[in-house]
């Protein structure tokens, strides 16, 4: 069913000349993302930390063309939880970095609401101007692979047990900039989720 509503999604992306954004959220804390690693025989790594729950909230949208052209990565961090009126105002900036395009948004979670038609107080209206909001199966959100990029083994946050936050969302910035210098890399993604734009 979610690679039929995807089909979908792009035939209308593409009639609209509108950008396909895979919009998703995720967390970083002060706790260490525990992953495997290497260390000499009879030298077990050690982890030191504070055990400080602190958290920032960060979003990511891939953002492809719906005719090909390469892929653009919006980014935003912020200290704290994500509310719907913070999203509302991540989804405006991401209207802005995509410099007025129209844009077709996919967003887990999200149920599928046209946003031309969504009242001022939806996320979905601060896309409003040719994006849509539709539910995803997570799996199919290429963002997902995005998050294991930066946490997985080798990640910029595997294994950081840093602190303060600001050394945490500073490890999360320098792996976004590293995914913006290795333009195959949103491609993976889109691969690992098992989709295809074209």
């Amino acid at each position: 069913m979610g690679g039929q509503r995807l089909a979908q999604d792009q035939k209308n992306a593409r009639r609209r000349k509108a950008v396909i954004c895979f919009f998703d959220e995720s967390g970083v804390s002060l706790t260490p993302i525990v992953r495997s690693t290497w260390a000499p025989r009879g030298h077990t790594p050690v982890l030191v930390h504070r055990f400080n729950w602190k958290r920032a909230s960060i979003a990511a949208a891939l953002c492809f063309g719906s005719a090909g052209g390469g892929c653009q990565l919006a980014f935003h961090v912020q200290p704290g939880s994500y509310d719907t009126e913070r999203l509302i105002g991540v989804l405006g900036e991401l209207r802005r970095f995509l410099g007025g395009q129209k844009a077709t948004l996919l967003w887990d979670g999200c149920r599928p609401i046209p946003a031309t038609r969504c009242g001022r107080s939806s996320p979905a209206s601060a896309m409003a101007g040719g994006g849509a909001a539709a539910r995803r199966c997570p799996e199919l959100n290429p963002t997902q692979a995005l998050w294991g990029n930066l946490k997985g083994k080798g990640g910029e946050l595997a294994d950081l047990a840093g602190d303060p936050l600001e050394e945490v969302i500073g490890a999360a910035q320098r792996g976004i900039d590293r995914v913006r210098r290795t333009p195959h890399l949103p491609y993976s993604f889109l691969r690992h989720s098992g989709l295809d734009l074209w």
